[in-house]
C-alpha cells in the first residue's frame, strides 16, 4: 500500500516561503531597478519590524517567566540571581548553538559595510533575538536596540544577497533594515532614518533618503499597530521650554560630554580586561555576572534596560527607586536620593560592561539613555535643592538622554529627534539642540570616534566621514601584494642578476638572506651603466649596488597609511614585510586602479 503523506507545518512554511520568493523574483523582472528597490525597502522594513516585535515580546516573556519562576522557587535575592542565570544561558546558547561566537555592537554593521561589502551572516537574523532576550529579559544591564539594529541590518543584507543585488543596493537595504529597527523599537521613524545615516553610513546622497524613510516609516507603523505602550518606550507629559533655564541646559550639555567620555573609556578598559581573562566561558560568565548581581543588589534600577526607572525620574518619583532596598529608610531624604541617583548613573557603565564582558548580549543604546536621564535628573534636582532656581526635573531628565546619546555615539541629530519623537512633540527642540550639540562637540574633541567603533576606526577597519579613507579601507590590502618576483642573494654574482633581468620584465629586485629577510633592493634603472659593462659585471658585488628602501610597507597597515608612504618617498613601488619576512611588492598604480574601480561601485546614489 502507498504511504500516506503526513502533514508537516515546517514543510508548509517552506513551500509558502518559496512561492513568495519566486513571486518577488518575478516582480524584479517586471519592475525597473528603482521600483524594485522601493518594493524591497518596504519588505525589509516589514521584516525588521516583525523582528523587533518578536525580540521585544520574547524579552518581555522571558522577564515575566523569570518572575513566575521566582514566585515558585523563591530564589534568594532574585534581582541579583536572575541576571546570572540569564547570562549563563546566553553563553551556553552561543557556545553550543551559534558556533561559539556572535558579533556584538553596532560596530559590526559598519565593519560589514567597510570590509565585507555589506554582507552579514545569515545567523544574525535570529541569533541576536534569542541571546539578547535571555540576557536583558532576565536582568542583564544592557539594551535591546543594538541587537535590533544588527538584526535589521542582517535582514537587509541577506535580502539583497538572495535577490542578487549590487553592493550599492545591498548597503542601502542594510541601512533600511537599521532604520526600520530603530523606528519600530521607539516608534520614531525620523530617528531611525538619522541613526542609519549618522552611525551606519558615512556618506549618502539625497536620493537614498527615500528608501530609508520608507523602511523607517514601515517599521514604526507596524510596531505601533502590534506593540502596546507597556513595551514601547514613550512619554506623554512634557513641560514647555523656558528660555531662562538656558544656562543650565548648557551646563547639562558640558557635563554630558564629559560623562560620555568617561563612559566610553571605562567601558573599553573593562572590555579589554575581560578579553584578557583566561577563564573558560562558564567561569567568565559566573565571575562577571556575580559582580553584576552584587551591584544590582545595592542599585536595583541597574536591573535590565532600566526604562521604567527613567519614567519614574521623569515624573519626579525618585523615591520609588529605593523601595525594597537597603536605602529604603532614606526615601524621604532628598539629598540621599540625589546621591543615590548620581551613584547609579556613574555605576551603570560598570554594570553594562560586566554584562557584556561576561558573555551576555546587548548594547549600549539603552544604557546611554539611562545614564543621560539620571544625569539630567541630578543636575535639575541639585539646583532645586540648593534653592538657586526652580528647574523642571522632567524636562532635564529627558534632555539629558539626548546629551549622552549624542556624546557617546556621535549622533546629535539622532539624539535630538529620538527624544522629540518619544515625547510626542517638539516643545523641547531648543534645549535638545543645545545639549546634544554641546555634548557632541566636547566628546568629539577628546574622542574622535564614537566609542562603539573606536577600536575598528583605529585599525582602519570601519568607515569614517572621509570618502577617500572609506574607499581605501574597503580594499583588501593582501590582494594588492605582487608575489611574482625574482630574488637575489648576496652570494649571487652580477652575471646571475643579468640573467634574471633578461628573463624578467621587472625593474626592481629584492636582495634576501636565507630566511627571506629583506637586505636591500636593486633598481634596474640605476645599474644600467654597470649591466652594459662586462668588466663591471664581473668585478662588482651585489652588496655594492644594493640600496635600502626609502619606505617599507608592513602587512597590517591600512591603505591610507600606505598611500602616505608612497607620497612621502615619491616611489612607485615599495616592499611589503610581515613579521620581518619579505612578502612581495606593492605598486602605487595598482592601488589607484583599484580605487577608481571601487569609487564607481560603492557610492550610494
Amino acid at each position: 500500500m502507498p504511504r500516506k503523506k503526513t502533514f508537516s507545518f515546517k514543510n508548509l512554511i517552506h513551500k509558502n516561503f518559496r512561492r513568495l520568493e519566486q513571486f518577488i523574483f518575478l516582480l524584479k523582472s517586471l519592475l525597473t531597478p528603482r521600483q524594485f528597490i522601493y518594493l524591497s525597502c518596504v519588505l525589509v522594513g516589514i521584516s525588521s519590524a516583525l523582528a523587533v516585535i518578536i525580540l521585544k515580546t520574547f524579552a518581555h516573556w522571558v522577564f515575566k517567566s523569570s518572575q513566575k519562576l521566582d514566585d515558585i522557587l523563591h530564589l534568594p535575592f532574585s534581582n541579583s540571581t536572575l541576571p546570572i542565570i540569564g547570562i549563563i544561558i546566553t553563553v551556553i546558547i552561543i557556545k553550543k548553538v551559534l558556533d561559539g561566537s556572535i558579533e556584538k555592537g553596532t560596530s559590526q554593521i559598519m565593519y560589514a559595510v567597510a570590509k565585507k561589502r555589506g554582507i552579514m551572516p545569515r545567523k544574525q537574523m535570529f541569533a541576536q533575538i534569542i541571546t539578547s532576550s535571555f540576557t536583558v529579559g532576565m536582568g542583564g544591564s544592557a539594551g535591546l536596540e543594538s541587537p535590533i539594529t544588527i538584526t535589521g541590518a542582517a535582514f537587509g543584507s541577506n535580502y539583497a544577497q538572495n535577490y542578487r543585488l549590487s553592493y550599492k543596493d545591498r548597503t542601502l537595504l542594510l541601512a533600511c533594515g537599521v532604520a526600520a529597527g530603530i523606528g519600530a523599537a521607539f516608534n520614531a521613524p525620523i530617528a531611525g532614518v538619522l541613526f542609519a545615516i549618522e552611525v551606519v553610513l558615512a556618506e549618502i546622497s539625497i536620493t537614498a533618503f527615500i528608501p530609508i524613510m520608507i523602511s523607517a516609516a514601515t517599521g514604526a507603523l507596524i510596531s505601533t499597530i502590534v506593540l502596546n505602550d507597556t513595551i514601547l518606550f514613550s512619554f506623554k507629559k512634557v513641560q514647555f521650554f523656558d528660555f531662562h533655564n538656558l544656562p543650565y541646559y548648557i551646563l547639562l550639555g558640558v557635563l554630558s560630554g564629559f560623562v560620555s567620555i568617561n563612559y566610553a573609556r571605562t567601558f573599553r578598559k573593562i572590555e579589554h580586561y575581560f578579553t584578557k581573562l583566561k577563564f573558560n566561558y562558564i567561569n567568565k560568565a559566573l565571575f562577571g555576572a556575580g559582580i553584576l548581581g552584587i551591584l544590582i543588589f545595592f542599585f536595583p534600577s541597574l536591573f535590565g534596560e532600566g526604562y521604567e526607572s527613567i519614567k519614574l525620574l521623569a515624573d519626579n518619583q525618585s523615591a520609588k527607586l529605593v523601595q525594597n532596598t537597603v536605602f529604603e529608610r532614606f526615601q524621604d531624604s532628598s539629598w540621599v536620593l540625589l546621591i543615590f541617583v548620581s551613584l547609579t548613573m556613574l555605576i551603570k557603565v560598570y554594570a553594562t560592561s560586566l554584562t557584556l564582558g561576561a558573555g551576555g548580549n546587548g548594547g549600549n543604546f539603552a544604557p546611554s539613555l539611562f545614564v543621560g536621564s539620571y544625569l539630567g535628573f541630578s543636575v535639575a534636582t541639585f539646583f532645586n535643592l540648593i534653592g538657586f532656581t526652580k528647574l523642571p526635573v522632567g524636562n532635564f531628565t529627558l534632555v539629558g538622554m539626548a546629551g549622552i546619546l549624542s556624546g557617546l555615539f556621535h549622533a546629535p541629530l539622532t539624539a535630538i529627534f529620538l527624544i522629540a519623537e518619544i515625547t510626542g512633540g517638539y516643545n523641547l527642540m531648543v534645549p535638545l539642540m543645545i545639549v546634544s550639540s554641546v555634548s557632541f562637540a566636547i566628546s568629539k574633541r577628546f574622542e574622535p570616534y564614537s566609542f562603539d567603533i573606536k577600536n575598528l576606526a583605529d585599525k582602519g577597519e570601519v568607515f569614517t566621514d572621509n570618502r577617500d579613507t572609506n574607499i581605501l579601507n574597503s580594499i583588501d590590502v593582501s590582494k594588492l601584494i605582487q608575489t611574482d618576483f625574482k630574488a637575489i642573494s648576496l652570494s649571487n654574482s652580477l652575471e646571475e642578476l643579468v640573467h634574471k633581468i633578461q628573463e624578467s620584465d621587472e625593474h626592481i629586485f629584492p636582495v634576501l638572506d636565507d630566511k627571506n629577510n629583506l637586505l636591500g633592493l636593486i633598481h634596474l634603472d640605476e645599474i644600467r651603466p654597470i649591466v652594459f659593462s662586462q668588466f663591471k659585471v664581473k668585478y662588482t658585488a651585489v652588496e655594492e649596488i644594493m640600496q635600502q628602501p626609502k619606505e617599507i610597507i608592513f602587512y597590517d597597515e591600512t591603505l591610507e597609511t600606505i598611500m602616505d608612504k608612497f607620497d612621502s618617498s615619491e616611489c612607485k613601488v615599495l616592499p611589503v614585510l610581515k613579521n620581518g619576512i619579505f612578502l612581495g611588492f606593492m605598486y602605487k598604480q595598482l592601488i589607484l586602479e583599484k580605487y577608481r574601480h571601487r569609487l564607481k561601485s560603492m557610492i550610494i546614489e
